[in-house]
C-alpha cells in the first residue's frame, strides 16, 4: 500500500520508529508554509532556524534512503497550506493511505482530523514518541482535584521514571532546591563563552525575504548561531554538561546586563523541535551528575531537571486538558494594548530596554527575563493577554503554542484566574533590583516610590493591587501584600496611582 508520511516542522525525531527500515511505499511529505509563517508574526531567527533545521532533517532522511517529498516556502507549487499539501500530493502520488504524527498545536489537530475526514482513504495517527506523557496523564493524574500543583505532578514524574531518586527517596533528601536556585551573578564564577555555530543562511534568508514573508527581529545572516542538526544538538547539549551544569541552579534566576546566557542551556528550540528528546537530556545531565558528584552539587541538576521533567511535561499537560477554552480566558479583564517599545526596546527602563533588546537581537531570553521583568511589566500596565501571547508566541526561538501559552497566559499573566500560579508573579523593582544590576544602569530609581524619578514598576505595582484586589481577596498568597496595601494613606496611594495610569496611558513616553 503506497503510503504518505507527513512529517511537521517541529516533528524532528530521528529517532522516530518511523524511521526504522526503509520502505519504497513510504513517501514522507515536508513543506515550508506560508500558513505557519503568518498566523502570528514571527522572529526572522525563528522561521530561519526552523526551516534551515526541516531541510537538514530532510537531507538527512534522505541520504538514508528514504523517498522525500519536500517544498521549500519561494516553490511555485507549494501550495502554502495544509489541506490542499496533503490531497494535492495524495491525488498526484496515487496513495492509498495517509500517516501523521499527533501534532502538538491544538488549531493543527483539528485540521489534521478535518483533513482526514475529508479525504477517501485511511488515515492512521501515531504519537511523536518525544515527551515523557500521553497528552491525558497529567489530566487523569489531578481527576477530582481543585488544582493542578506542578510540585505533586513532579514528584509523581520523579518516581514513575525513578530520575534523581534513591529507592523511593529523592537525591539529596529534598524534592525541590528551589531556594538554592536564586542567587546574584556579581562576576563570579566566571561565565564561559556560550557555544555558537555559526553558520551563513544569507541563501535561505533571501529565500523568505523573496517570499515576502513578514517577520520581525534581527539576524546575523553570516553568523547563525543556533543548532540545527541532531549534531549541533548535542554538542550543546555536551557543553552545557561540561561548561556549564556546575552552576546552573545558582544562577538560574539571575539577572545581568553583561551576560545573556549565564549558565543556561539554550537547549529549548533543540527540544521544541524535537530534534533532541527531554529523555536524552536528561538522561545525559543526570550520568553526567553522577560521574562527577564531586564537582556538582544535587541543587544545580535537580533545578535543571525540574524545568523539563517537571514544568515542560506540567504545562503540555495543562495544555491539552484545557484548550481550546484557554486562548481566550481573561480574568483579571486586561484590556490594554501592548507597548510599541516590545517592538523596538527603546525604553529608558533599563531592565526592559536590555530584555526586549535581547529579545529581539538574539530570539531569546531566559525565563525570569521573560517572566519577573517583560511579563511583569505587561500584567501590570493590564494588557490584553492575546497580545503578550501573540507577542511571545512570535519573538522567542522556542515558542510553540502548547509551551508559550500556559506560560504567558497562565504562569505570566495569571489569565487563568490561578489555574498554573497560585498567585500572581508581578513585583516592584525590588525583586528587580535584588536579582541582577539591570537598576545600577538606569534612569529611574528603584528605591523612589512615587515622582518623576521613581521606577515606573513601583507605581505600577501598588495600583495593579488596587485596581485587582477584589480577584485576589481569597488568595492567602497574596494576603500580606493586601494587607500592606490596606496600609498606605489615600494620598499616598492617589500618588501612586496617578503615576501608574500615566504609565499606562504612555508607556512609551518612560
Amino acid at each position: 500500500m503506497k503510503t504518505l508520511r507527513l512529517i511537521l516542522g517541529d516533528q524532528l525525531n530521528l529517532s522516530h520508529s518511523w524511521f526504522n527500515q526503509v520502505n519504497d511505499d513510504q513517501l514522507y511529505l515536508m513543506a515550508e508554509m506560508r500558513q505557519e509563517t503568518d498566523y502570528v508574526k514571527h522572529h526572522v531567527q525563528k522561521v530561519v532556524g526552523f526551516f534551515s533545521s526541516m531541510r537538514n532533517f530532510a537531507n538527512t532522511l534522505e541520504d538514508r534512503g528514504y523517498n522525500i517529498l519536500y517544498f521549500k516556502i519561494g516553490d511555485r507549487n507549494n501550495p502554502q497550506n495544509l489541506p490542499d499539501l496533503i490531497k494535492t500530493t495524495i491525488s498526484e502520488n496515487n496513495i492509498e493511505k495517509f500517516e501523521y504524527q499527533l501534532p502538538d498545536e491544538y488549531r493543527l489537530d483539528v485540521q489534521l482530523k478535518e483533513i482526514g475526514e475529508s479525504i477517501s482513504i485511511p488515515t492512521e495517527v501515531f504519537d511523536t514518541e518525544h515527551f515523557y506523557t500521553s497528552r491525558d496523564e497529567l489530566k487523569n493524574h489531578f481527576k477530582g482535584k481543585k488544582q493542578l500543583l506542578m510540585e505533586s505532578f513532579y514528584r509523581m514524574m520523579r518516581k514513575k521514571h525513578h530520575i534523581l531518586m534513591n529507592n523511593d527517596q529523592p537525591e539529596g533528601g529534598k524534592w525541590n532546591f528551589d531556594h538554592s536556585n536564586r542567587k546574584k551573578w556579581d562576576g563570579s564564577p566566571n561565565i564561559p563563552k556560550e557555544l555558537s555555530f555559526n553558520k551563513d543562511v544569507s541563501e535561505l534568508l533571501e529565500e523568505i525575504k523573496k517570499a515576502e514573508v513578514n517577520t520581525f527581529g534581527n539576524i546575523d545572516a553570516e553568523n547563525f548561531p543556533w543548532p540545527t542538526t541532531y549534531e549541533e544538538c548535542k554538542r550543546l547539549l555536551e557543553f552545557f554538561c561540561s561548561d556549564l551544569l556546575k552552576h546552573f541552579g545558582d544562577y538560574q534566576d539571575a539577572l545581568h546586563t553583561d551576560e545573556k546566557y549565564l549558565f543556561h542551556s539554550r537547549l529549548s528550540f533543540a527540544m521544541n523541535s524535537k530534534m533532541l528528546s527531554p529523555q536524552e537530556v536528561i538522561g545525559t545531565v543526570v550520568d553526567y551528575y553522577y560521574e562527577n558528584k564531586n564537582q556538582i552539587h544535587i541543587s544545580q541538576v535537580e533545578g535543571f531537571i525540574r524545568q523539563i521533567l517537571g514544568w515542560r511535561e506540567y504545562m503540555r499537560g495543562v495544555y491539552w486538558k484545557e484548550m481550546p477554552a484557554y486562548a481566550k480566558i481573561n480574568k483579571l479583564e486586561n484590556h490594554n494594548p501592548l507597548p510599541d517599545f516590545f517592538w523596538t526596546g527603546k525604553t529608558k527602563m533599563n531592565c526592559l530596554h536590555k530584555a526586549i533588546g535581547q529579545s529581539l537581537d538574539d530570539a531569546y531570553a531566559h525565563h525570569i527575563q521573560r517572566l519577573m521583568v517583560i511579563g511583569n511589566y505587561a500584567l501590570l500596565t493590564q494588557v490584553h493577554p492575546d497580545e503578550v501571547d501573540a507577542w511571545y508566541l512570535g519573538v522567542y526561538m522556542d515558542a510553540i503554542e502548547w509551551v508559550e501559552i500556559t506560560n504567558t497566559r497562565g504562569m505570566s499573566q495569571f489569565a487563568d484566574g490561578g489555574l498554573v500560579a497560585t498567585k500572581p508573579y508581578v513585583s516592584s523593582a525590588n525583586y528587580i533590583n535584588k536579582m541582577g544590576n539591570y537598576c545600577k544602569e538606569c534612569s529611574y530609581s528603584h528605591t523612589v516610590k512615587s515622582g518623576e524619578n521613581s521606577c515606573p514598576f513601583n507605581a505600577l505595582y501598588w495600583n495593579f493591587l488596587e485596581e485587582k484586589k477584589a480577584h485576589f481577596k481569597n488568595n492567602q498568597r497574596m494576603s500580606m501584600m493586601l494587607s500592606l496595601l490596606e496600609k498606605k494613606s489615600k494620598e499616598e496611594l492617589n500618588e501612586l496611582q496617578e503615576r501608574a495610569r500615566n504609565i499606562i496611558a504612555q508607556p512609551d513616553q518612560f
